[in-house]
């Protein structure tokens, strides 16, 4: 957003109120529109909504029950290094297109969607069991699709043109901690190149690229938590993208480019 450097810019966050625990088939829109409701708020042209993975994998139906995974001798031997439930380490290969690197208690996957993340994604924390079987969840099959489906239904039914952001909570190779970033995006871009661009003093810049889908994901988990909090959904405004329909499929950096895998 342009500024002068002296007019203030807000920039408001709001995690919703009244998610309910999402099940199989639900409806996201009408769930996030009872929210906004509830949280006397109607949504603008240019507002962002970011969703937690786990709600929109749950209404996609992502549950795998671990009794009916066989796993297989590469799982087994994999789980045998790592001291991992070998049902979810044959989840963690078919959802990954690599292993990059594992030691006992730890594998670190690429996932079929390029993210490089721990177990591929595959959680079992806030995930209700099935028929009181052991379950965990996947990530949704294609989050840049799931994106696109909400933001159109949102703009059905509210005329309001808005972004939508699906984010996860990833480590970092380099630092301790998790951090929210995007693995699902529509209606906004997942980078923005700057490059070619001028700075204050006029230098054209020739490597800036901004991962503004990650900085918002990252921002609107601080709302959400880790843990126990309920807020899945998140409302951010005040910041107005460029207008490009992105994707997080364009923020993985390409394996070639990758210095350290």
């Amino acid at each position: 957003m342009a500024n002068d450097g002296k007019t203030p810019v807000p920039l408001i966050l709001t995690a919703l109120a009244g998610i309910p625990t999402v099940a199989p088939g639900q409806d996201l829109a009408a769930i996030v529109l009872d929210a906004m409701r509830a949280s006397n708020l109607e949504l603008r042209d240019n507002d962002i909504l970011v969703l937690a993975q786990k709600i929109v994998s749950k209404a996609e139906g992502r549950f795998v029950r671990l009794a009916e995974v066989a796993p297989s001798p590469e799982a087994l031997t994999l789980a045998a290094e790592t001291g991992k439930d070998a049902r979810v380490v044959e989840l963690i290969l078919r959802e990954s297109s690599e292993i990059v690197r594992k030691r006992p208690g730890v594998i670190i996957a690429a996932h079929r969607l390029g993210h490089v993340m721990a177990n591929a994604g595959i959680d079992a924390s806030n995930v209700e069991p099935a028929g009181g079987e052991e379950t965990v969840l996947l990530l949704p099959a294609d989050p840049d699709a799931s994106a696109a489906r909400l933001r159109a239904a949102l703009r059905i039914r509210t005329a309001a043109d808005v972004g939508v952001i699906v984010n996860d909570s990833f480590g970092r190779a380099w630092r301790l901690g998790t951090a929210g970033i995007a693995i699902g995006v529509a209606g906004l871009p997942g980078v923005l190149d700057m490059r070619g661009k001028p700075d204050r003093n006029g230098r054209l810049l020739k490597t800036t690229e901004i991962g503004i889908a990650d900085e918002l994901a990252s921002a609107a988990s601080l709302l959400m938590g880790q843990a126990d909090e309920g807020r899945p959904v998140v409302l951010i405004r005040g910041y107005v993208p460029p207008r490009r329909d992105g994707s997080a499929a364009e923020i993985i950096r390409p394996k070639h480019l990758d210095l350290f895998r």
